[in-house]
């Protein structure tokens, strides 16, 4: 009875883990990418599972010297009562190259539990092999990469290459820059010192654990690693030289001195070797971008697409309009301007909100931009959102390009409930939430039907006490008219009330900076100090964001009366934000610095601009 149990367990332990298995089965082909012709090399396709059947592919293009050799490994484990099987199971061709090219393995098939499953394509290179080398060979590729005779590491053994796409681009368009290692020997990369990369933008590229790959070179097979991808986009024209990169290697050479074993044979004895290796400079052409710039043209470069939404077109007094701008597309998206949404007058503006998913690959850098403005109607009537407007420069086609929302945004609004109100407002408009009106509930003061200062017997008209109380009222009315009417008066100008309240906004900003800085979020802090730089500007010059540039912002500090000293503090500081938001090796004291600058610069223009006003 026992026997019998015991096999009955034995059996539900073996269909459990069938089970399992069949719940996912993967078959994979693996293959090295590269191969020197004249050797031989594994074609492996595992599946974890119990499978029959297999159908290999076309291999006529190789020499079959073995296989398919099949082997399977199984286990099954008991973990808290619950059963669990792992079954891997392989088969192995030994495979040599006819000649030289770039081959693909089709898919195999195999069968498990009445399905068929696919396995993956493979592509494999086919080199050709070593050619003798001179000392010609690779001279020069890797900069200061001298021969070692002591040690007998050669320039053709070990070297480093910088690779750049493309020596001759524009202003702000990509290029990629790779770091790549070739080595016949056994080494170990300790200290890799790499360019500062001034005058450009970096996007690092990220890489997954280094891998070494074969590659034919000047004749010569070697195993390559990727050490360092970066895409860089040039700052200002003229020719730009990106410095050499240093490596820092751990060789490990055979010596001269052969040792006898305990068995009477002789083996060979290695040393660790310590090695610099270093790139050439590279010298990169900028041109710079062609004239006839659009008026909402703000340094874009690629290739976009742009969509325009509103959240509705009918709303009431105190509800928020949400205006949304989609940009897609490839270039320098990650340094774009919002474009400029002009709202009318009457509308409180908020500061947009700004989603970015985008990604940077050996292709470029890509993906979308999703902007969000947010306004406020206070009052009741018809209004009009200008038609939305984004320039950049195509690459391909080597001219400007302006996308457009074809059409303005027509808004009609009516009083919403308490009427035209300029109570605040408490928002969540990324998600739409309902705003929540504040100071609605209003507490009223009881009155008496007399005031207090009359007597009930007292004859009040005509008296000395009406002829005080109305000369007191008389002079409150002619005060609260004329304050009034200046403060109209004022509201009217738009550009003045923007102008006194520069410096508010900007200090708002800079808090928000600030606590940025001491959480040491280094590219959130230059990207918070730029916007409230140029929002500054904006408002004390009277100029939108969209049309401002570092050139105007100079000519029309100069109108302003403003010294020529300052005004380089500020074009300083906003090439300093722009620079290092990408920039490797800003630490926490440059960040700490450019806040002081930044604080101070404000506070000199108000003292210049502000006694203007």
């Amino acid at each position: 009875m026992r026997q019998r149990f015991n096999l009955l367990f034995a059996l539900l332990l073996m269909m459990a883990g069938k089970q399992s298995m069949a719940q996912d089965v993967t078959f994979r082909a693996n293959a090295p990418e590269s191969v020197v012709m004249g050797a031989q090399f594994q074609l492996v396709f595992t599946v974890n599972a119990e499978g029959r059947e297999l159908r290999a592919p076309d291999l006529s293009e190789f020499q079959v010297l073995m296989g398919p050799s099949s082997s399977t490994s199984w286990s099954t484990q008991i973990i808290n009562g619950k059963t669990s099987s792992v079954v891997s199971q392989a088969y192995t061709y030994i495979l040599m190259p006819k000649k030289e090219g770039t081959f693909n393995i089709a898919p195999a098939t195999i069968k498990v539990n009445n399905s068929n499953y696919t396995s993956n394509t493979l592509i494999i290179k086919v080199l050709p092999p070593d050619q003798a080398t001179g000392s010609s060979g690779v001279q020069g590729q890797g900069g200061n990469n001298n021969d070692d005779t002591s040690t007998g590491i050669s320039s053709n053994d070990l070297f480093v290459r910088m690779i750049v796409s493309d020596r001759s681009v524009y202003e702000q368009e990509g290029f990629l820059v790779t770091f790549k290692l070739y080595s016949a020997l056994s080494v170990d990369p300790t200290n890799a010192k790499f360019p500062e990369f001034d005058g450009f933008l970096v996007q690092d590229i990220d890489l997954a654990s280094q891998q070494w790959v074969v590659e034919n070179y000047n004749g010569r097979n070697y195993r390559t690693a990727i050490l360092k991808q970066s895409i860089l986009y040039p700052q200002h024209a003229g020719n730009i030289t990106i410095g050499a990169a240093k490596i820092d290697m751990n060789v490990r050479v055979p010596t001269q001195k052969r040792v006898r074993s305990i068995f009477d044979d002789f083996f060979d004895t290695y040393q660790d070797v310590k090695k610099v290796i270093s790139t050439a400079p590279a010298t990169i052409e900028v041109k710079p971008l062609p004239s006839g710039k659009p008026a909402s043209f703000n340094g874009a470069v690629g290739n976009y697409t742009m969509k325009t939404a509103i959240n509705s077109t009918n709303v009431k007094t105190n509800e928020a309009v949400t205006v949304t701008v989609t940009i897609a597309g490839s270039g320098n998206i990650r340094l774009l301007k919002n474009p400029e949404v002009v709202f009318p007058n009457d509308f409180e503006i908020y500061e947009p909100k700004v989603n970015a998913n985008i990604k940077t690959t050996v292709q470029g850098t890509s993906g979308t931009r999703t902007i969000e403005y947010m306004a406020i109607p206070r009052f009741a009537g018809d209004f009009e959102i200008p038609e939305i407007q984004f320039s950049y420069f195509d690459l391909k086609e080597g001219k400007y390009k302006t996308l457009s929302s074809n059409e303005s945004f027509k808004l009609h609004v009516e009083k919403g409930v308490g009427g035209e109100s300029t109570a605040p407002v408490v928002s969540n408009f990324s998600n739409q939430e309902r705003l929540k009106l504040l100071g609605q509930d209003i507490r009223y003061i009881k009155v008496n039907s007399k005031p207090h200062f009359i007597q009930q017997n007292e004859i009040f008209f005509g008296s000395f006490t009406y002829i005080i109380v109305y000369v007191i009222i008389t002079i409150l009315f002619v005060a609260f008219f004329i304050i009034y009417r200046k403060q109209v008066k004022e509201n009217a100008n738009i550009a003045l009330v923007r102008t006194r309240k520069a410096n508010k906004t900007a200090v708002k900003r800079l808090k928000t900076a600030e606590k940025l800085l001491n959480e040491n979020k280094k590219e959130a802090f230059y990207e918070e100090v730029l916007r409230a730089l140029w929002g500054y500007l904006s408002d004390k010059l009277n100029i939108p964001q969209a049309h401002l540039t570092k050139d105007n912002v100079a000519a029309e500090l100069a109108g302003y009366g403003v010294g020529e000293e300052l005004t380089n503090e500020f074009i300083d500081i906003l090439h300093t934000c722009e620079f290092a938001r990408y920039a490797p090796g800003q630490g926490s004291e440059a960040m700490d610095t450019l806040f002081k600058q930044t604080v101070s610069a404000i506070g000199k223009m108000e003292n210049t601009i502000g006694k203007s006003n």
